[in-house]
């Protein structure tokens, strides 16, 4: 069965977040692999926040929210944000990982993501398929 998410978030909002919270935002968003590829540079203590470019930032969160969402449940204690994670194929284009919990609750066979920035808002759209 096919599954599709979407969601779109205020750049602006997310640029916000991450200068009031700083690493506890980003800690509760993505993994460490996910930081250093948004940081381009492996994570260290001492972390220069201006490197991460917010637009970016926000089409990961919006990607991690429209998977969610595909998966017909959202952000939530079953599914969170940590459960689930984007990286870079070898041409570029984001890739969605799933945690092995999530991967098996969910019998996910295959996934397919696009994210896309635009002035004030980024957009992610995931099409998962799932074993009916």
């Amino acid at each position: 069965m096919i599954k599709v998410g979407c969601d779109i978030v205020s750049i602006l909002r997310i640029e916000r977040i991450l200068k009031r919270h700083k690493q506890a935002f980003l800690n509760k968003i993505l993994n460490e692999e996910e930081q250093a590829l948004l940081l381009r540079t492996p994570i260290s203590k001492e972390l220069d926040y201006s490197l991460i470019k917010p637009a970016s930032l926000a089409g990961f969160f919006a990607a991690k929210e429209s998977a969610s969402k595909a998966l017909g449940v959202g952000i939530c204690k079953e599914c969170s944000f940590l459960d689930m994670m984007i990286l870079k194929d070898e041409r570029g284009a984001p890739k969605l990982h799933f945690s092995s919990k999530l991967q098996k609750h969910f019998q996910i066979s295959s996934t397919s993501l696009s994210i896309s920035h635009e002035k004030d808002v980024a957009i992610a759209v995931c099409v998962i398929d799932v074993s009916s």
